[in-house]
């Protein structure tokens, strides 16, 4: 997302998503992660050059492929640091999953960012969720609950 604003100050931010993947194979894993980087990308306007790194993760039943392979075959990300691994196999927790956790510079504040969840991850976090407007934050939902937020500055 390259700025016009020439007093734009820049930052290195997390971007999460989620996703669930229909089957544990080859095509089934690249298809979920291109899917939901598109989606984290669209939403946040992001540029390839402006990935530093992603962290792929999958819940262990799902080993069929490495989600970065997407990445690397989509969106030809050769030089951003790419990571796979699994994640804890929690018991009770969502079966078929798959993560990422991209590194991103960009002008966006904190509260501007918009994870995504997908699919059945989109039980993960309900409250990002049901409500994508950039304009809700963390300060809202705490003033909803009749506490003031710590203050915020960059």
């Amino acid at each position: 997302m390259p700025s016009n604003d020439p007093e734009a100050v820049w930052r290195l931010r997390g971007i999460r998503g989620a996703t669930t993947v229909e089957n544990n194979t080859r095509e089934d894993i690249i298809e979920a992660t291109e899917e939901l980087l598109a989606e984290m990308i669209t939403r946040n306007d992001i540029e390839s050059s402006e990935v530093a790194s992603a962290w792929f993760t999958t819940t262990p039943d799902l080993n069929a492929e490495f989600p970065a392979v997407a990445a690397r075959l989509t969106y030809r990300w050769s030089h951003a640091a790419l990571m796979c691994s699994h994640e804890m196999d929690v018991p009770g927790s969502l079966p078929s999953c798959l993560r990422i956790l991209l590194h991103v510079n960009t002008p966006l504040r904190q509260n501007q960012i918009q994870h995504v969840y997908l699919r059945g991850a989109r039980v993960l976090r309900t409250d990002l969720t049901v409500n994508t407007e950039p304009s809700r934050s963390g300060g809202d939902l705490l003033r909803r609950l009749g506490r003031e937020p710590e203050p915020y500055s960059e």
